[in-house]
């Protein structure tokens, strides 16, 4: 066995202990959350974090406590989509406390951190990890039902982070109909099985186009292949979530708490059954 660098991804040693023996992070002291769920993505640009903001709105209608730590640290559009644009309050210790929205979500996010949303973070893996960590162990979150993090598209350093370092109870992963993003979404279920995380779900975002005069569905980017792909691993929670020119609307305005559609309910009926 190579000596060990602690990049993960890029590391070809399918034995190495430290990967599916994850070392948990230790919690603020006023913090309790019995179940922490990662949202992945092989790639971009298939509504990963759309999926987290959906999944985190039918939870809190049910009436459990939900948080989301947005981990896509160099591209964070939870905030946005929620309409949250102040910084993280501070409790009496004077430790950072997440924001809240409309229905309770709490949420922590880099985009809240600096004045100017559009401010790019230019850090490298390590300080990248270190914010991740610290967003998870150093705030206090409070008691939450479900911790949800929204993680960065692929298999780099933040995704093996999260994998080896959170007590994650499972993943939910978003993809798309098109064959390459499928190919992609393969690596993201096989990623998940080498570290030992159960696959809850897969979201099949712009999966059809619904016709608001005929309610016609038009497969716009090809033939769905979720159900296809869930049968094929044994996973039995998945959904098709439609291209829905309100929904981008509401998001883009930060209402996307206001987004009618239970799309999502199959997943979390999935996440409150573990």
């Amino acid at each position: 066995m190579a000596q060990c660098n602690s990049n993960c991804s890029a590391c070809g040693d399918s034995g190495c202990q430290d990967r599916s023996a994850p070392q948990s992070l230790a919690l603020h002291e006023g913090t309790k959350i019995k179940n922490v769920v990662a949202i992945a993505s092989g790639k971009g640009g298939v509504g990963k974090s759309l999926t987290a903001a959906l999944l985190a709105c039918e939870l809190a209608r049910r009436g459990k406590k939900v948080g989301i730590l947005d981990g896509d640290i160099t591209g964070p559009s939870i905030p946005r989509s929620f309409g949250v644009h102040q910084p993280p309050a501070v409790d009496e210790a004077g430790m950072l406390c997440p924001a809240e929205t409309k229905l309770g979500i709490k949420v922590v996010s880099t985009n809240m951190l600096t004045a100017d949303e559009a401010t790019p973070f230019l850090w490298r893996g390590p300080v990248l990890n270190g914010i991740l960590t610290q967003f998870y162990s150093d705030i206090n979150w409070g008691e939450l039902d479900y911790l949800l993090v929204d993680m960065p598209p692929g298999t780099g350093d933040i995704p093996m982070t999260v994998f080896q370092q959170f007590p994650l109870k499972g993943v939910v992963i978003a993809t798309a109909p098109q064959v390459l993003v499928n190919m992609i979404v393969e690596k993201a279920i096989r990623m998940a099985e080498h570290m030992n995380v159960p696959v809850l779900g897969l979201v099949e975002n712009m999966s059809y186009y619904e016709c608001p005069d005929c309610g016609a569905r038009h497969e716009i980017f090809g033939k769905s292949e979720v159900e296809a792909i869930a049968a094929s691993k044994n996973i039995d929670a998945w959904v098709r979530v439609p291209m829905d020119p309100n929904v981008s609307k509401e998001v883009d305005a930060g209402h996307v708490e206001d987004i009618e559609g239970d799309w999502l309910a199959p997943i979390a009926d999935k996440l409150e059954a573990m």
